[in-house]
């Protein structure tokens, strides 16, 4: 009996040594919480604790374990739609649709097992609406932070957002006007990849430094210290987020545009447009005293305008250097003529790649000063 007792507890102790080197250990989803990201770009924290992603391109990161992800995201109640997009383990991959009545997370799949980094990025402008973050799900999720590097800060119009570039998902003619943005791509996100620096957009479609493409109001030095670049909403955006090493600004398109071709527009007022352009970089080294200021022209200004603008940013350049002798000289970058073939008659993605490989040798001059 005590030897049959002894072979049940042995067979017993194999199966139990069996079942337990064979169980796979069940995974727990963890959740992040949007508090506990770091977005890097115009963003706010709402009353209910969630990231409300602002302007193009702001951005965050994570890492998670395992096949997939998920990403709880919303729109505010007065959009149809918007969209992300985003990177998985240092690969871009596509854009993505939120719709407003969508209630499902956001599935990222990473297809193998192992660590897993993503990033996402708001691939529209502030005009079209905030992204709401709410949380993130995994196994061992964890939140990224932005590498340390130097700030270049891209001010802008349509092209800095990347706007009217990406016929991926629609042609162009179709859909609405942000189903063609694709700030990932624009020219200032690819210039920092490339020179290994941070970005931040502070663009916004149609807008120019006296008036606008078809409108006189509200002009970018009305709406740059504005949270969200919308001139009714209080908000102030906080200076003190960040510390550009350079501040780039690229407007003037608008300026030029005869507008829609119905309503009322004047001749060009180049005395009014320096005028109200050395305000306007006055007020940016207000905000970032120390900064580099670097002026671009625009690739879609073309003919005796072209000429035109460079002679107005050559007058800004001069004035602000005599103002600020003890400051870094002010910086010009002229772009090659362009006939853009994105919609709209705006720089497509490939066309962005262009006017990026022209951009980065002077900005890497610019960093190393």
């Amino acid at each position: 009996m005590k030897l049959e007792f002894k072979r049940i507890a042995i067979g017993t102790s194999l199966l139990f040594f069996v079942l337990t080197a064979f169980t796979v250990p069940k995974r727990i989803p963890t959740q992040l919480p949007a508090t506990e990201l770091h977005p890097y770009g115009r963003y706010l924290i709402n009353k209910e604790n969630h990231l409300e992603l602002i302007s193009s391109g702001v951005h965050f990161g994570f890492s998670f374990e395992g096949k997939y992800c998920q990403i709880v995201a919303s729109l505010t109640s007065t959009q149809d739609h918007n969209y992300l997009q985003y990177e998985l383990d240092g690969v871009y991959q596509k854009r993505i649709k939120i719709s407003k009545n969508s209630h499902e997370p956001i599935v990222i799949s990473a297809g193998d097992e192992g660590k897993h980094t993503v990033w996402i990025y708001k691939a529209t402008e502030a005009h079209t609406g905030a992204i709401v973050i709410e949380k993130i799900i995994g196994e061992n999720v964890k939140a990224i932070k932005t590498k340390p590097a130097p700030l270049i800060e891209f001010i802008g119009n349509s092209i800095t957002c990347g706007a009217m570039a990406d016929t991926s998902d629609s042609p162009c003619g179709t859909g609405e006007y942000h189903d063609h943005h694709n700030a990932y791509y624009a020219y200032g996100p690819r210039v920092a990849k490339e020179l290994k620096s941070n970005f931040m957009l502070s663009s916004v479609s149609g807008i120019g430094v006296y008036r606008n493409w078809n409108s006189d109001a509200p002009v970018m030095p009305q709406v740059y210290e504005k949270a969200d670049f919308q001139e009714g909403n209080p908000a102030l955006w906080d200076f003190k987020m960040y510390t550009p090493k350079i501040v780039s600004i690229a407007l003037g398109t608008n300026d030029f545009s005869n507008g829609d071709g119905i309503r009322k527009r004047l001749p060009f007022d180049s005395a009014v447009f320096v005028t109200s352009y050395i305000k306007f970089v006055q007020l940016v080294k207000s905000k970032y005293p120390v900064a580099q200021i670097a002026l671009l022209s625009s690739p879609m200004v073309n003919g005796n305008n072209r000429g035109l603008l460079q002679n107005c940013l050559t007058a800004v350049q001069k004035n602000i250097n005599e103002l600020y002798p003890a400051d870094k000289r002010v910086a010009l970058f002229f772009f090659e003529p362009m006939q853009a073939t994105g919609c709209g008659g705006h720089p497509s993605v490939a066309e962005h790649a262009v006017m990026a490989e022209e951009l980065v040798p002077f900005f890497k001059k610019l960093l190393k000063s």
